[in-house]
């Protein structure tokens, strides 16, 4: 669903631009608390892992499958990213994919990008995310649901980013086709995309959740094990009955500090994962991708067989040394492509990651002053008027 440079006129592009500028400013905001936290945190957790959506979205958006006769789909990777990682850190993962595919492969004008991440990014997340924990609120504890609802969240995602795109289109298209064709093709290809994109998602939340439940962060407080609250031991004194002479004494109660230290130690390191998740990534952008469907993807034929594309500008990074994802001057395709895939998810960590770290450490530059407030405020002991 990546948008060329001409289906979209000036004025509208620009007030796209808008809407994600304004988007991403958000989603930096958000993703300071999503990735922030001190030792321990969740956010030491998911920071990690964002760089490698990004760039597993990345490899497996070069996965083409066929949807119908001639026609073919893609991962989009808003419903992945929100439920791994957080909505806002979701949009920045899946913004940091389209500009990147944008500049290095001409894949997505450049001015449509703005288009582009308003509807592949800001749109599938919020809608992914809104359902996924819409239907974790009524459904009961189960890893199963988490994995149900994924799949749920990801198949409306892709025929609400079809909608988006018709709605922009009714704004700013530059060829006069009728709204209503291009609306019943958009929605009806795009939910049988959906299926593949709900499959892919499904496949690898559930695999994560299978091995690691505490990094599927849209399901965290729905996989945690639920706290036991265990009512203080009374003093002889408050206890029912304590003056009687059968009352039996009630055992001490164990120091408030214990609780914690019984987890201390046992926080499980993400890197087996990540390691796992990097060796899927590769596997897809530079080998698996050799067998993908050739055909154009739903956006692709709808405007050939509508006339949308009669606008169409040719791309302004169309002399790139990786447009259309092979490598230039390699004449073997299978390595041109593998290769050009390897480049692309080497640039999509390497500028992911990069980015939220960055956010990160922004979120968690005040914490050691915080701490030693609190270390001071601690050793100063109690106000006065309670010594």
């Amino acid at each position: 669903m990546h948008v060329p440079d001409g289906f979209i006129n000036a004025p509208v592009s620009a007030g796209t631009g808008v809407v994600a500028a304004a988007a991403l400013a958000v989603s930096l905001r958000g993703a300071r608390r999503e990735l922030g936290g001190g030792p321990g945190g969740a956010g030491e957790r998911t920071a990690p892992l964002a760089g490698l959506v990004a760039a597993f979205i990345f490899a497996v958006q070069m996965l083409n499958f066929p949807v119908a006769a001639g026609t073919s789909g893609h991962l989009l990777g808003g419903a992945l990213a929100a439920i791994l990682v957080g909505p806002y850190t979701g949009v920045l993962c899946v913004s940091v994919v389209l500009l990147l595919q944008g500049v290095l492969f001409a894949d997505g004008g450049l001015t449509a990008l703005g288009t582009n991440i308003t509807d592949m990014g800001v749109v599938t997340v919020l809608v992914a995310y809104a359902v996924f924990r819409g239907l974790l609120r009524v459904l009961p504890r189960r890893r199963s649901v988490v994995t149900g609802a994924s799949f749920v969240a990801a198949l409306v995602s892709v025929p609400a980013a079809a909608v988006a795109f018709t709605a922009i289109y009714a704004l700013g298209g530059t060829t006069d086709v009728s709204l209503g064709k291009v609306f019943g093709a958009m929605v009806g290809v795009h939910v049988l995309i959906g299926i593949g994109e709900a499959a892919i998602t499904a496949a690898t939340v559930g695999a994560v959740v299978a091995v690691r439940p505490d990094l599927v962060y849209g399901a965290r407080d729905r996989l945690a094990a639920p706290l036991e609250l265990r009512p203080s031991p009374l003093s002889d004194a408050e206890a029912p009955g304590a003056d009687a002479p059968d009352a039996e004494p009630r055992p001490a109660a164990a120091p408030a500090a214990a609780a914690p230290a019984a987890g201390a130690g046992r926080r499980r390191s993400v890197r087996p994962l990540w390691i796992a998740g990097l060796v899927v990534t590769l596997a897809c952008a530079g080998g698996l991708s050799f067998y993908a469907s050739s055909d154009p993807d739903g956006l692709e034929k709808v405007a050939a067989d509508n006339g949308i594309d009669k606008q169409a500008e040719d791309h302004a990074a169309e002399d790139s040394p990786l447009a259309d994802y092979g490598v230039e001057d390699i004449a073997d395709t299978r390595l041109s492509g593998g290769l050009a895939g390897v480049i692309g998810v080497g640039a999509t960590l390497a500028v992911g990651s990069g980015v939220f770290v960055a956010v990160r450490r922004r979120s968690n530059s005040g914490a050691p002053a915080a701490s030693g407030a609190s270390a001071a405020s601690a050793a100063s002991g109690p106000p006065a008027t309670e010594r």
